[in-house]
Protein backbone atom coordinates (compact mmCIF):
# COMPACT_ATOMS: atom_id res chain seq x y z
CA UNK A 1 0.00 0.00 0.00
CA UNK A 2 1.69 3.16 -0.92
CA UNK A 3 0.87 6.01 1.25
CA UNK A 4 -2.07 8.47 -0.18
CA UNK A 5 -1.97 12.00 1.36
CA UNK A 6 -3.89 11.45 4.89
CA UNK A 7 -1.30 9.17 5.71
CA UNK A 8 1.62 11.66 4.94
CA UNK A 9 0.24 14.10 6.81
CA UNK A 10 -1.11 11.71 10.30
CA UNK A 11 2.81 10.34 9.82
CA UNK A 12 4.29 14.44 9.45
CA UNK A 13 1.62 15.33 12.64
CA UNK A 14 3.72 12.27 14.72
CA UNK A 15 6.47 12.98 13.71
CA UNK A 16 6.44 16.35 15.08
CA UNK A 17 5.18 15.38 17.79
CA UNK A 18 7.71 12.77 18.83
CA UNK A 19 10.64 15.32 17.99
CA UNK A 20 9.28 18.19 20.00
CA UNK A 21 9.46 16.55 23.12
CA UNK A 22 13.73 16.66 21.93
CA UNK A 23 13.30 20.22 22.45
CA UNK A 24 10.58 21.52 24.53
CA UNK A 25 13.11 22.52 26.95
CA UNK A 26 14.67 24.90 25.17
CA UNK A 27 13.19 28.22 26.29
CA UNK A 28 13.11 26.76 29.47
CA UNK A 29 16.13 26.33 30.60
CA UNK A 30 17.00 29.38 32.49
CA UNK A 31 13.17 28.48 34.05
CA UNK A 32 14.52 24.77 34.86
CA UNK A 33 18.40 25.42 35.65
CA UNK A 34 16.51 27.86 38.51
CA UNK A 35 14.27 25.59 39.76
CA UNK A 36 16.88 22.88 40.23
CA UNK A 37 19.44 24.74 41.57
CA UNK A 38 21.77 24.77 37.91
CA UNK A 39 23.49 27.84 36.66
CA UNK A 40 23.28 29.76 33.51
CA UNK A 41 26.33 28.36 31.81
CA UNK A 42 25.17 24.60 32.94
CA UNK A 43 21.66 24.71 31.38
CA UNK A 44 23.24 23.47 27.61
CA UNK A 45 23.44 20.22 29.89
CA UNK A 46 19.50 19.49 29.23
CA UNK A 47 19.97 20.05 25.79
CA UNK A 48 23.23 17.91 25.60
CA UNK A 49 22.30 14.90 27.55
CA UNK A 50 18.65 14.52 25.74
CA UNK A 51 21.18 14.53 22.83
CA UNK A 52 23.15 12.05 23.54
CA UNK A 53 20.26 9.70 24.70
CA UNK A 54 18.78 10.47 20.83
CA UNK A 55 22.24 9.50 19.59
CA UNK A 56 21.86 5.64 21.39
CA UNK A 57 18.72 5.89 20.32
CA UNK A 58 19.36 6.51 16.24
CA UNK A 59 22.15 3.61 16.80
CA UNK A 60 20.51 1.17 18.72
CA UNK A 61 16.79 1.68 18.25
CA UNK A 62 16.53 3.14 15.17
CA UNK A 63 18.68 -0.03 12.90
CA UNK A 64 15.84 -2.58 14.29
CA UNK A 65 13.03 -1.19 12.01
CA UNK A 66 14.78 -3.70 9.51
CA UNK A 67 14.16 -6.26 11.45
CA UNK A 68 11.31 -6.17 13.27
CA UNK A 69 7.91 -4.95 11.89
CA UNK A 70 7.87 -0.97 11.84
CA UNK A 71 4.37 -0.29 13.02
CA UNK A 72 4.46 -2.19 16.16
CA UNK A 73 7.95 -1.00 16.75
CA UNK A 74 6.79 2.64 16.47
CA UNK A 75 3.63 2.21 18.80
CA UNK A 76 6.10 0.53 21.18
CA UNK A 77 8.37 3.13 20.98
CA UNK A 78 5.48 5.75 21.28
CA UNK A 79 4.12 4.34 25.02
CA UNK A 80 7.97 3.92 26.11
CA UNK A 81 8.36 7.85 24.59
CA UNK A 82 5.09 8.81 26.99
CA UNK A 83 6.61 6.97 30.13
CA UNK A 84 9.67 9.11 29.74
CA UNK A 85 7.93 12.15 29.66
CA UNK A 86 5.94 11.44 32.91
CA UNK A 87 9.23 10.43 34.30
CA UNK A 88 10.31 13.71 33.99
CA UNK A 89 7.22 16.02 34.18
CA UNK A 90 7.39 14.08 37.58
CA UNK A 91 10.91 15.26 38.37
CA UNK A 92 12.45 16.43 41.88
CA UNK A 93 16.13 16.96 41.52
CA UNK A 94 18.63 17.41 38.92
CA UNK A 95 19.81 13.83 38.47
CA UNK A 96 16.02 12.21 38.18
CA UNK A 97 15.52 15.24 35.62
CA UNK A 98 18.51 14.32 33.72
CA UNK A 99 17.79 10.75 33.05
CA UNK A 100 14.23 11.58 32.40
CA UNK A 101 15.75 13.94 29.55
CA UNK A 102 18.36 11.19 28.30
CA UNK A 103 15.56 8.24 27.96
CA UNK A 104 13.06 11.30 25.92
CA UNK A 105 16.25 11.34 23.77
CA UNK A 106 16.77 8.02 23.26
CA UNK A 107 12.77 6.86 22.63
CA UNK A 108 12.04 10.37 20.45
CA UNK A 109 14.14 8.40 17.57
CA UNK A 110 10.83 7.34 16.61
CA UNK A 111 10.53 10.11 14.66
CA UNK A 112 13.50 8.30 12.35
CA UNK A 113 11.54 5.27 12.45
CA UNK A 114 8.66 7.33 10.89
CA UNK A 115 10.77 8.72 7.56
CA UNK A 116 11.92 4.84 7.03
CA UNK A 117 8.64 3.72 7.76
CA UNK A 118 7.11 6.47 5.48
CA UNK A 119 10.34 5.99 2.74
CA UNK A 120 9.22 2.49 2.24
CA UNK A 121 5.45 3.15 1.71
CA UNK A 122 6.00 5.42 -1.11
CA UNK A 123 7.26 4.79 -4.84
CA UNK A 124 10.68 5.73 -5.85
CA UNK A 125 9.12 8.57 -7.73
CA UNK A 126 7.12 10.41 -4.72
CA UNK A 127 9.96 9.47 -1.85
CA UNK A 128 11.32 12.82 -1.73
CA UNK A 129 7.80 13.85 -1.49
CA UNK A 130 7.34 11.81 1.41
CA UNK A 131 10.07 12.54 3.40
CA UNK A 132 9.36 16.18 2.36
CA UNK A 133 6.25 15.84 4.18
CA UNK A 134 7.55 13.86 7.38
CA UNK A 135 10.29 16.33 7.41
CA UNK A 136 7.96 19.84 7.26
CA UNK A 137 5.81 17.87 10.43
CA UNK A 138 9.61 17.34 12.14
CA UNK A 139 10.70 20.88 11.64
CA UNK A 140 7.28 22.43 12.50
CA UNK A 141 7.33 20.24 15.71
CA UNK A 142 10.96 21.49 16.67
CA UNK A 143 10.23 24.98 15.95
CA UNK A 144 6.89 25.02 18.21
CA UNK A 145 7.61 22.77 20.67
CA UNK A 146 9.46 26.19 21.81
CA UNK A 147 6.16 27.86 21.35
CA UNK A 148 3.82 25.19 22.99
CA UNK A 149 6.16 24.92 25.85
CA UNK A 150 6.76 28.65 26.48
CA UNK A 151 3.12 29.56 26.38
CA UNK A 152 2.59 26.04 28.70
CA UNK A 153 4.94 27.07 31.05
CA UNK A 154 3.72 30.37 31.59
CA UNK A 155 0.19 29.11 32.20
CA UNK A 156 1.12 25.97 34.30
CA UNK A 157 4.53 25.59 34.86
CA UNK A 158 7.10 23.57 32.96
CA UNK A 159 6.00 20.42 34.29
CA UNK A 160 2.87 20.36 32.27
CA UNK A 161 4.73 20.74 29.10
CA UNK A 162 5.77 17.07 29.55
CA UNK A 163 2.58 15.92 31.11
CA UNK A 164 0.68 17.18 27.99
CA UNK A 165 3.34 15.34 25.52
CA UNK A 166 2.55 12.13 27.48
CA UNK A 167 -0.69 12.38 26.76
CA UNK A 168 -0.45 13.03 22.77
CA UNK A 169 2.46 10.06 22.63
CA UNK A 170 -0.22 8.03 24.12
CA UNK A 171 -2.67 9.18 21.63
CA UNK A 172 -0.98 8.48 18.67
CA UNK A 173 0.44 4.76 19.80
CA UNK A 174 -2.86 3.56 19.43
CA UNK A 175 -3.92 5.55 16.06
CA UNK A 176 -1.26 5.09 14.31
CA UNK A 177 -2.34 3.83 10.30
CA UNK A 178 -2.38 0.98 9.33
CA UNK A 179 -0.03 -0.94 6.61
CA UNK A 180 1.10 -3.97 4.58
CA UNK A 181 4.11 -5.90 6.53
CA UNK A 182 7.35 -5.26 5.03
CA UNK A 183 10.34 -6.94 3.93
CA UNK A 184 13.14 -7.63 6.72
CA UNK A 185 16.40 -8.50 6.54
CA UNK A 186 17.64 -12.00 7.99
CA UNK A 187 20.04 -10.82 10.53
CA UNK A 188 21.08 -10.97 14.26
CA UNK A 189 21.00 -7.86 16.04
CA UNK A 190 24.69 -8.06 16.59
CA UNK A 191 25.15 -7.98 12.48
CA UNK A 192 22.29 -5.76 11.90
CA UNK A 193 24.46 -3.23 14.12
CA UNK A 194 27.57 -4.22 13.03
CA UNK A 195 26.52 -3.50 9.12
CA UNK A 196 25.21 0.14 9.91
CA UNK A 197 28.70 0.88 11.07
CA UNK A 198 29.96 -0.68 7.09
CA UNK A 199 27.94 1.62 5.68
CA UNK A 200 29.93 4.53 7.08
CA UNK A 201 33.27 2.39 4.46
CA UNK A 202 30.94 1.71 1.81
CA UNK A 203 29.15 4.37 0.98
CA UNK A 204 30.99 7.79 0.23
CA UNK A 205 27.58 10.01 -0.31
CA UNK A 206 26.36 8.76 3.39
CA UNK A 207 29.50 9.99 4.70
CA UNK A 208 29.57 13.10 3.16
CA UNK A 209 26.02 13.51 3.94
CA UNK A 210 26.11 12.57 7.84
CA UNK A 211 29.26 14.59 8.15
CA UNK A 212 26.79 17.68 6.47
CA UNK A 213 24.23 16.84 8.72
CA UNK A 214 26.81 17.31 12.07
CA UNK A 215 27.43 20.64 11.23
CA UNK A 216 24.31 21.79 9.90
CA UNK A 217 22.27 20.78 12.94
CA UNK A 218 25.72 21.91 15.19
CA UNK A 219 24.76 25.37 14.01
CA UNK A 220 21.67 25.03 14.41
CA UNK A 221 21.49 23.84 18.09
CA UNK A 222 24.14 26.81 18.44
CA UNK A 223 21.01 29.21 17.86
CA UNK A 224 18.54 27.78 19.43
CA UNK A 225 20.40 26.63 22.44
CA UNK A 226 21.54 29.62 23.61
CA UNK A 227 18.81 32.00 22.26
CA UNK A 228 16.93 31.99 25.64
CA UNK A 229 19.53 33.58 27.40
CA UNK A 230 19.84 37.31 26.13
CA UNK A 231 16.26 36.77 25.30
CA UNK A 232 15.97 36.39 29.14
CA UNK A 233 18.20 38.83 30.05
CA UNK A 234 15.71 41.25 27.63
CA UNK A 235 13.03 40.31 30.38
CA UNK A 236 10.97 38.52 27.69
CA UNK A 237 8.69 35.85 28.91
CA UNK A 238 8.85 32.36 28.26
CA UNK A 239 5.90 32.81 25.73
CA UNK A 240 7.47 35.99 24.15
CA UNK A 241 11.00 33.61 23.56
CA UNK A 242 8.62 31.18 22.29
CA UNK A 243 7.28 33.09 19.81
CA UNK A 244 10.96 33.74 17.60
CA UNK A 245 10.86 29.33 17.43
CA UNK A 246 6.82 30.28 15.83
CA UNK A 247 8.45 32.43 13.52
CA UNK A 248 11.34 30.20 12.75
CA UNK A 249 9.12 27.54 11.64
CA UNK A 250 8.84 29.63 8.03
CA UNK A 251 11.77 27.67 7.54
CA UNK A 252 9.39 24.31 7.02
CA UNK A 253 8.54 26.00 3.67
CA UNK A 254 12.03 24.78 2.50
CA UNK A 255 11.27 21.01 2.94
CA UNK A 256 8.65 20.22 0.34
CA UNK A 257 10.39 21.84 -2.67
CA UNK A 258 13.89 20.48 -1.47
CA UNK A 259 12.64 16.73 -1.59
CA UNK A 260 11.29 17.91 -4.99
CA UNK A 261 14.41 19.07 -6.10
CA UNK A 262 16.02 15.70 -4.76
CA UNK A 263 13.74 13.49 -6.74
CA UNK A 264 14.57 14.92 -10.06
CA UNK A 265 18.74 15.08 -9.42
CA UNK A 266 19.54 18.34 -8.12
CA UNK A 267 20.36 16.96 -4.75
CA UNK A 268 24.01 18.72 -4.70
CA UNK A 269 22.78 22.22 -6.03
CA UNK A 270 20.41 22.63 -3.39
CA UNK A 271 22.85 21.23 -0.43
CA UNK A 272 25.53 23.76 -1.84
CA UNK A 273 23.42 27.07 -1.91
CA UNK A 274 21.46 26.07 1.26
CA UNK A 275 25.05 25.50 2.73
CA UNK A 276 26.18 29.37 1.97
CA UNK A 277 22.60 30.15 3.16
CA UNK A 278 23.44 28.70 6.60
CA UNK A 279 26.53 30.49 7.27
CA UNK A 280 25.46 33.97 5.92
CA UNK A 281 22.88 33.63 7.91
CA UNK A 282 25.02 34.14 10.96
CA UNK A 283 25.58 38.06 9.90
CA UNK A 284 22.36 38.92 10.29
CA UNK A 285 21.85 36.79 13.38
CA UNK A 286 24.83 38.35 15.10
CA UNK A 287 22.78 41.73 15.36
CA UNK A 288 20.60 39.82 17.73
CA UNK A 289 21.94 41.78 21.05
CA UNK A 290 20.97 45.20 19.02
CA UNK A 291 17.39 44.37 17.52
CA UNK A 292 15.16 41.33 17.44
CA UNK A 293 14.04 42.03 14.27
CA UNK A 294 17.53 40.61 12.94
CA UNK A 295 16.82 37.37 14.91
CA UNK A 296 13.40 36.81 13.18
CA UNK A 297 15.03 37.52 9.59
CA UNK A 298 17.93 35.19 10.65
CA UNK A 299 16.36 32.59 12.33
CA UNK A 300 13.90 31.96 9.14
CA UNK A 301 16.92 32.03 7.02
CA UNK A 302 19.39 29.68 9.24
CA UNK A 303 16.09 27.58 9.10
CA UNK A 304 15.39 27.30 5.73
CA UNK A 305 18.94 26.48 4.48
CA UNK A 306 18.93 23.48 7.16
CA UNK A 307 15.81 22.18 6.49
CA UNK A 308 16.41 22.09 2.38
CA UNK A 309 19.77 20.39 3.45
CA UNK A 310 18.24 17.73 5.70
CA UNK A 311 15.24 16.57 3.65
CA UNK A 312 18.05 17.02 0.54
CA UNK A 313 20.62 13.88 2.46
CA UNK A 314 17.62 11.83 3.40
CA UNK A 315 16.51 11.36 -0.06
CA UNK A 316 19.15 11.32 -1.61
CA UNK A 317 20.84 8.53 0.53
CA UNK A 318 17.82 6.01 1.24
CA UNK A 319 18.11 4.69 -2.40
CA UNK A 320 21.68 3.75 -2.38
CA UNK A 321 20.27 0.77 0.15
CA UNK A 322 16.58 0.72 0.38
CA UNK A 323 17.06 -3.18 2.36
CA UNK A 324 19.17 -1.05 4.92
CA UNK A 325 16.72 1.85 4.88
CA UNK A 326 16.24 2.17 8.56
CA UNK A 327 19.76 1.61 9.14
CA UNK A 328 20.96 4.51 6.86
CA UNK A 329 18.36 6.98 8.29
CA UNK A 330 19.54 5.79 12.15
CA UNK A 331 23.54 5.72 11.06
CA UNK A 332 22.80 9.46 9.30
CA UNK A 333 20.59 11.17 12.47
CA UNK A 334 24.06 10.09 14.54
CA UNK A 335 25.87 13.34 13.01
CA UNK A 336 22.37 14.83 13.44
CA UNK A 337 22.27 14.23 17.28
CA UNK A 338 26.30 14.66 17.68
CA UNK A 339 26.30 18.17 16.42
CA UNK A 340 22.96 19.18 17.89
CA UNK A 341 24.64 18.36 21.41
CA UNK A 342 27.40 19.99 20.55
CA UNK A 343 26.20 22.98 19.55
CA UNK A 344 23.82 23.10 22.80
CA UNK A 345 27.02 23.21 25.21
CA UNK A 346 29.55 24.89 23.88
CA UNK A 347 27.39 27.58 22.77
CA UNK A 348 25.57 28.51 26.39
CA UNK A 349 29.14 27.91 27.96
CA UNK A 350 30.23 30.60 25.40
CA UNK A 351 27.76 32.97 25.78
CA UNK A 352 28.37 33.14 29.28
CA UNK A 353 32.46 34.35 29.00
CA UNK A 354 32.37 35.88 25.57
CA UNK A 355 28.53 36.73 24.50
CA UNK A 356 26.54 36.56 21.39
CA UNK A 357 28.92 37.88 19.40
CA UNK A 358 31.59 34.42 19.77
CA UNK A 359 28.17 32.32 19.57
CA UNK A 360 27.75 34.05 16.36
CA UNK A 361 30.89 33.38 15.03
CA UNK A 362 30.83 29.45 16.07
CA UNK A 363 27.54 29.19 14.61
CA UNK A 364 29.13 30.42 11.51
CA UNK A 365 31.80 28.30 11.03
CA UNK A 366 29.90 25.12 11.38
CA UNK A 367 27.77 26.41 8.24
CA UNK A 368 31.30 27.08 6.69
CA UNK A 369 31.68 23.10 7.50
CA UNK A 370 28.71 22.22 6.18
CA UNK A 371 29.96 24.26 2.94
CA UNK A 372 33.04 22.32 2.54
CA UNK A 373 31.04 18.89 3.08
CA UNK A 374 28.65 19.79 -0.33
CA UNK A 375 31.54 21.11 -2.48
CA UNK A 376 33.20 18.15 -2.49
CA UNK A 377 32.07 15.82 -5.18
CA UNK A 378 31.50 12.31 -4.10
CA UNK A 379 29.88 9.06 -6.13
CA UNK A 380 26.63 9.08 -6.00
CA UNK A 381 26.53 5.54 -5.82
CA UNK A 382 29.42 2.80 -4.64
CA UNK A 383 29.92 -0.75 -5.77
CA UNK A 384 28.53 -1.65 -2.50
CA UNK A 385 25.24 0.23 -3.46
CA UNK A 386 21.88 -1.61 -5.01
CA UNK A 387 21.32 -0.86 -8.82
CA UNK A 388 18.07 1.80 -8.30
CA UNK A 389 16.83 2.73 -11.86
CA UNK A 390 14.68 5.14 -10.03
CA UNK A 391 17.07 6.62 -7.79
CA UNK A 392 17.59 10.43 -8.91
Amino acid sequence: MQPISTHRLFLAVAAGIAVSTVYAAQPLLVTMGTDLGLSAGTVGLFVTVTQIGYGLGLFFLVPLGDLLDRRRLIQLQFVLLAVALLVTGLAGSAAVLLIGLAAIGALAVVTQSLVAYGAALSDPAGRGRTVGTITTGIVVGILLARTASGALTDLAGWRAVYFVACALCLLISVTLVRSKPQPRVELSYGKLLLSTIELWTTEPLFRQSALRAFFIFASFSTLWSAIALPLTERGLSHTEIGVFGLIGAAGAIAAGPAGRLADRGHGRLVTTLASVLLATSWLVIGWTPYTLVALAIGAVLLDLAVQAIHVTNQSRIYPLRPDAGSRLIGGYMVFYSLGSGLGAIVSTALYERAGWTAVSVLGALFGIGALLTSVRAVPRTSPASRPCESCP
